[in-house]
């Protein structure tokens, strides 16, 4: 059974253009759904829509991305036993059926506990990352520098040698794992609501002896944030990813008292850095 999961949130527009993307792919047994308890009409559109693959099933409460794609597997487990899951955005352009089969093919391999394809994300090319020390998300809280910080995390193009390959951490955007890999696991981790979730997942993988790889052969397009930009305001999203930063540094990243503190104070004073920023632009903006 090969399942692709979509993560609906308040967006149905973009939702509705992934699945006419992929309705008529014939790699694709069933098309599910998750809306994370829209507060606009998207739910009682999309269950409007009328597809022979299409199911579509709404979270109770929205907490989260990692718990909408918990309560997705879950159901599917329920229902099907066992099945190959994509797990997707909304906000994703997948490329071909071939492509689609080929991964889902790839998971024949118990073994591999995340799979993702390369995302072309604002015209860069997306292929995975290494897991960051805790000094490295500490040096990535300073504000304006830290773009220059993120590119430690990157793998260098010598690395991507090969159809498939290993990295330590692939989005979050769109990946495909075995339902039966979700249960070794013990599922994502819903004490995040967004952000990190990629991180979190790629300990677990790295717990159980799962391997997680990105496929170089196969890319998918990534409109991002499309969704997330539409329901939360910019600070919001940065209380939001530091929240979650400091939970995986915490909790998975052995980080210590000394490192958490720091990993606190950088980000609240660039917080305040933002405020006074955005909130300059915003004076600026109504002159």
């Amino acid at each position: 059974m090969n399942i692709y999961m979509i993560i609906n949130y308040n967006d149905y527009n973009t939702c509705f253009e992934l699945i006419n993307n992929i309705c008529n792919y014939t790699c694709i047994d069933k098309i599910l759904v998750i809306d994370n308890k829209s507060t606009d009409d998207s739910y009682k559109k999309l269950k409007s829509l009328k597809y022979n693959k299409l199911n579509v099933i709404r979270t109770k409460k929205n907490n989260g991305y990692s718990s909408a794609i918990n309560f997705g597997v879950r159901y599917i487990i329920k229902e099907y036993k066992f099945a190959k899951i994509a797990i997707s955005n909304a906000d994703i352009i997948v490329s071909s059926n071939d492509d689609l089969k080929l991964m889902y093919k790839r998971l024949d391999d118990k073994k591999i506990g995340v799979l993702a394809p390369s995302t072309v994300e604002d015209n860069k090319l997306n292929r995975g990352w290494m897991l960051p020390t805790p000094k490295q998300d500490i040096l990535e809280n300073i504000v304006f520098f830290n773009r220059y910080f993120k590119k430690n995390k990157l793998y260098s193009e010598d690395h991507y040698n090969k159809k498939l390959v290993d990295v330590d951490v692939v989005s979050g955007s769109i990946f495909f794992m075995r339902s039966d890999n979700f249960q070794n696991i013990g599922f994502l981790d819903d004490s995040v609501f967004l952000y990190y979730e990629e991180n979190i997942l790629a300990k677990k993988c790295k717990n159980y002896s799962l391997d997680v790889k990105v496929a170089t052969d196969v890319i998918f397009i990534h409109n991002h944030s499309v969704s997330i930009n539409k329901s939360v305001s910019k600070l919001n999203k940065y209380k939001i990813l530091k929240t979650s930063q400091y939970y995986f540094e915490e909790v998975y990243n052995d980080a210590t008292s000394f490192e958490l503190k720091l990993l606190k104070l950088t980000s609240n004073i660039t917080y305040y850095i933002l405020f006074i920023y955005y909130h300059i632009l915003d004076l600026i903006r109504r002159k």
